[in-house]
């Protein structure tokens, strides 16, 4: 079969409309996780976003309540909070979150392989958003959801597609088997290097303050950079902030210079941001504030890297896991970041460890890169739909 496919002028004048309940039915079919042989969980927080596949996951005996029961080619998505997208694909038999829509489809209407790039188009998740209801946790109810109508490709026509998709997914999933094998290679370097070291208390290398928001009664204009600003790899994204103006006490107290660290509090309500993540400020100008929903960091001594190794590593995280309170969004205190002690690597762990790390954001970056090109292909095929 050939991948070649005219997407800039696909034609949908034969494209058939369906009813959702007509393309997916939804299983409701329950487990309770303390009765059952089943070694599966999934939880909404194994789910990541914009991602069809699963990459982790737990054990029923973690959990209580009934659960959902899935089996494989099974679609789990998150009905709470649909703005994160997360939707994926089953290829085991277990139990799910009750906060999720086991979702079935239906072959009159839609292969099965096709169904999950169709469930991850901006067509689809565009009107789930629109159609939930709640305040802090909106949620999708079944009863609208099966009433809204999509347009599909004839069943003739959905094998090319199948394979088109399929065939940058599949690039994704390689990328991602290489970042999971450097990392295991980053891990097993750094709990060497951090194991049974003599630490220091973190006041001691580093001041530590938490960030502001401004109040907008002063002049000083500058970008807060909150929790969803920083990205799993240490690096931040500059394009999400909030413009807001400080005072000239505040503004110079709070205004991050290079070599900074910014660590999230708490997740809030960001995609897949937990409690103690951290990234490294590498800009020059100086017009970003951290917001009070994370720590600024600052070295002592120009060993950012060194810092940045120190908290980012397995010890540290689990440490702070420990620290972080609260069920919905873990977060961390001032005084708990004081209690925290690290080991600064010598020159030499510190090389290969920034090595390693930077081996990990090469492939990391590869991989937001093919995402975005598999994320532009499903939305061209559903598009205006």
């Amino acid at each position: 079969m050939s991948l070649k496919i005219d997407l800039k002028n696909i034609n949908k004048s034969n494209w058939i409309k369906y009813q959702f309940d007509q393309i997916a039915e939804k299983i409701s079919e329950t487990v309770d996780p303390k009765n059952t042989d089943l070694n599966i969980y999934v939880g909404l927080e194994h789910l990541d976003a914009n991602n069809i596949h699963i990459r982790k996951y737990g054990k029923p005996s973690e959990v209580i309540g009934n659960k959902l029961r899935c089996y494989p080619g099974d679609v789990i998505f998150g009905k709470r909070r649909a703005y994160l997208r997360k939707a994926a694909v089953i290829n085991f038999n277990g139990i799910c979150s009750a906060h999720s829509f086991v979702l079935r489809s239906k072959s009159e209407a839609i292969d099965s392989k096709l169904f999950p790039f169709f469930i991850h188009s901006d067509s689809f998740m565009h009107q789930a958003i629109n159609i939930s209801v709640g305040g802090l946790s909106p949620t999708i109810n079944w009863r609208h959801l099966k009433k809204i109508n999509f347009l599909l490709p004839p069943k003739k026509e959905q094998p090319k597609l199948t394979e088109l998709l399929s065939a940058i997914d599949e690039v994704v999933q390689q990328d991602y088997k290489v970042y999971e094998e450097i990392n295991k290679l980053y891990l097993s370097f750094s709990n060497d290097v951090f194991r049974n070291k003599s630490v220091k208390n973190i006041n001691d290398v580093a001041e530590i303050i938490s960030g502001s928001f401004g109040d907008d009664s002063g002049k000083h204009s500058a970008r807060v950079l909150g929790v969803s600003s920083i990205k799993e790899e240490g690096e931040i994204d500059f394009n999400k902030y909030h413009e807001r103006f400080f005072n000239d006490k505040e503004f110079s107290k709070y205004l991050l210079k290079e070599g900074d660290l910014i660590m999230a509090k708490s997740s809030g309500n960001s995609n897949n941001i937990i409690s103690g993540r951290v990234s490294i400020y590498d800009k020059t100008e100086q017009n970003h504030i951290a917001s009070n929903f994370t720590f600024r960091i600052r070295p002592k001594k120009k060993d950012t890297l060194k810092l940045f190794h120190a908290i980012y590593c397995m010890k540290s995280q689990s440490f702070i896991k420990k620290l972080a309170v609260g069920s919905t969004y873990p977060n961390l205190t001032l005084s708990d970041i004081h209690l925290f002690k690290v080991y600064i690597p010598s020159d030499s762990e510190n090389k290969k460890l920034t090595q390693l790390f930077l081996k990990k954001k090469e492939v990391s970056l590869k991989i937001e890169k093919s995402k975005f090109l598999q994320k532009a292909l499903i939305n061209k095929v559903f598009d205006d739909i």
